[in-house]
């Protein structure tokens, strides 16, 4: 049907604008902002650097440590897991349960001075630690300057 109305086809440029309209409207307008973070977790990180080594912590509230999946592929770190959530109100008149699970997806650079095969990590009250040591040959050397007199 669309042949008699020659300027509603599926593929031309005012379809793609009305979608992104859709799409921003729908993301505008979405029922709470609780709704909109669950719908788009994903945990914070902080990156720090030293001589020695490269810390990434990553926040991970309510996260189990057996449901975390890190692995380094291809010069990047890989944080992925599962938030599983569950919230239950007891009053006289009533009883709500809700539960929510959502799956993350967070990929971090690695420089090449990074020895990947000694990388460990360690969670503790949601957050986790990962630890990713130099390569000894990336670590500055100091080198002693003597006089010749």
């Amino acid at each position: 049907m669309t042949g008699l109305v020659p300027w509603r086809r599926t593929n031309g440029w005012l379809e793609q604008f009305r979608r992104e309209m859709d799409s921003m409207f729908d993301r505008f307008f979405a029922p709470s902002e609780e709704a909109r973070s669950r719908e788009f977790w994903s945990p914070q990180i902080d990156v720090e650097e030293s001589e020695k080594e490269i810390v990434v912590k990553a926040d991970v509230p309510g996260v189990d440590p057996k449901d975390l999946d890190i692995t380094v592929r291809d010069g990047a770190l890989i944080l992925r897991g599962e938030k599983k959530e569950e919230r239950e109100e007891k009053k006289k008149d009533y009883h709500f349960t809700e539960r929510w699970v959502g799956k993350f997806y967070r990929e971090i650079p690695l420089p090449s001075i990074a020895d990947t095969d000694k990388i460990s990590a360690e969670s503790s009250k949601g957050v986790v630690t990962i630890t990713i040591p130099k390569k000894a040959e990336a670590q500055a050397k100091k080198i002693a300057v003597k006089a010749s007199d």
